[in-house]
C-alpha cells in the first residue's frame, strides 16, 4: 500500500520528513566541490570524538568521519575545515550554512528534525547518558544521587533527561547549569558540584582529564537512549543521501572484511558484494554524483567502522570503551547498514 508523504513548513522551507524532500535551490555537493573544502562542524573538545592534538590537528571518531566524507567528495581526506561549535551554536551554524555537515556527538530526536529543519544521516554511535561522581560521595548507582549537586550543559537533551530521571524516581537534586561542556567539567573539577552528567562516552574522557582520575567513578547506570550521528540541512536530499551512505559504507566495509590494509585485495575480489562496494559493478557512484570508487575512498581515508572505533574509542585508544551496542548486528550489537546493491 502506498503512503502519501507528509511534509511541514518551517522557517527554512520544506523539512525532510518520511523520506520526502523538496529539491534545494543550491546543491551542497556542488558547493563543496567548487570550494574545494568540506566545512565540518565538530565539538569544542570531546575526547575520542573531536579534539585537537598537541600539534593542533583535529583527532577523533567524528573528525575521522568528516575526513571520510571529504575523501569521497574531493578525493582528499585532508580537505576539511573543522569548526568547533558549542551545543547552543551547532544547529544554527548548520542551518545558516556556516558548515556543510555537523559531526558533533549530537543526539537524533524528533524535535530536531521536525522543528529545526534538520536531517540525521543515520547513527554512527549508540550512546546513553550517565553520571561521573566523586568517590567521596560513596555511591555506586545513580539511584543513590538524591539531593546531589549536578553539573550539566545548558541547551542539551542531557539537561532534559536529567530532570526526567529524577522526577521518575521521586528524587531531588540541585542543578548547576553551564553554557558549555568545558565549563560544566571545570565546575565539577573545581568542586561546585559532586556529579557531572553527559553521554557516557564523554564521561570516560572527562574522568581521564581530572588531576586525580581515581577520585571519580563513571556510574554503570544508563538513563537514556542517545543515538549520535551526522546532521545535515533537510532541504538538500542528494547531500543527505550522500552523507548517509558514507556512514553505511564504513559499516558495510567492516561486515565485508574490507579495511584500509587490504583494499588492494578487495579491488581484485570476485565476490559480487565486494565488487559492488569497490565500484567494479553497479554504478552506484554515479547515482550519488561521485566517482565509481567512492566507497574505497571512504575506507582509505581512515579505515572501516571498526578501525575508526578502535583507534579513537576502543582498545587502541586511552578510553578503552567496549564496542557493546556499537558492535555489528551479526556479532551481538545493533550496528546495521543497508546493502550496497
Amino acid at each position: 500500500m502506498s503512503k502519501t508523504p507528509w511534509i511541514r513548513r518551517s522557517g527554512l522551507g520544506f523539512a525532510l520528513l518520511a523520506g520526502f524532500a523538496v529539491p534545494a535551490g543550491a546543491g551542497t555537493l556542488d558547493s563543496v566541490k567548487q570550494r574545494g573544502t568540506l566545512q565540518c562542524g565538530v565539538s569544542e573538545g570531546v575526547t575520542g570524538f573531536s579534539e585537537k592534538d598537541a600539534q593542533g590537528n583535529w583527532r577523533g571518531f567524528d573528525a575521522d568521519f568528516c575526513r571520510a566524507v571529504a575523501a569521497v567528495v574531493l578525493g582528499d581526506a585532508g580537505k576539511v575545515a573543522f569548526t568547533p561549535l558549542s551545543a547552543s551554536q551547532r544547529f544554527d551554524a548548520l542551518k545558516g550554512g556556516k558548515v556543510d555537515l555537523l559531526a558533533r556527538n549530537s543526539t537524533w530526536t524528533l524535535g530536531r528534525e521536525a522543528e529545526l529543519g534538520l536531517a540525521f544521516a543515520g547513527i554512527t554511535y549508540h550512546d546513553g547518558q550517565g553520571f561521573l561522581a566523586k568517590r567521596a560521595l560513596k555511591v555506586d548507582t545513580a539511584l543513590s544521587l538524591d539531593k546531589s549537586k549536578i553539573c550539566v550543559e545548558a541547551g542539551t537533551t542531557t539537561q532534559l533527561n536529567l530532570a526526567d530521571f529524577f522526577k521518575a524516581n521521586s528524587m531531588t537534586y540541585e542543578e548547576k547549569v553551564y553554557p558549555s561542556a568545558a565549563e560544566a567539567f571545570a565546575a565539577f573539577e573545581g568542586g561546585q558540584c559532586d556529579v557531572l552528567t553527559r553521554d557516557q562516552s564523554a564521561l570516560h574522557g572527562d574522568r581521564l582529564r581530572l588531576a586525580k582520575p581515581a577520585d571519580a567513578i563513571v556510574l554503570p547506570d544508563v538513563i537514556s537512549k542517545e543515538p549520535l550521528g551526522p546532521v545535515v540541512r533537510s532541504d538538500d536530499f542528494p547531500w543527505f543521501t550522500l552523507v548517509k551512505w558514507v556512514n553505511f559504507a564504513l559499516i558495510n566495509a567492516e561486515e565485508l572484511g574490507v579495511s584500509s590494509t587490504n583494499l588492494d585485495d578487495a579491488l581484485k575480489s570476485a565476490k559480487p558484494d565486494v565488487r559492488r562496494f569497490v565500484g567494479a559493478e553497479g554504478g552506484f557512484g554515479k547515482a550519488l554524483g561521485l566517482e565509481a570508487d567512492w566507497a574505497v575512498r571512504a575506507v582509505k581515508a581512515g579505515g572501516n567502522y571498526a578501525e575508526i572505533y578502535e583507534r579513537n574509542l576502543g582498545t587502541g585508544s586511552k578510553l578503552g570503551i567496549p564496542r557493546g551496542l556499537n558492535q555489528l548486528w551479526s556479532m551481538g550489537g545493533v550496528l546495521y547498514a543497508p546493502p550496497l546493491r
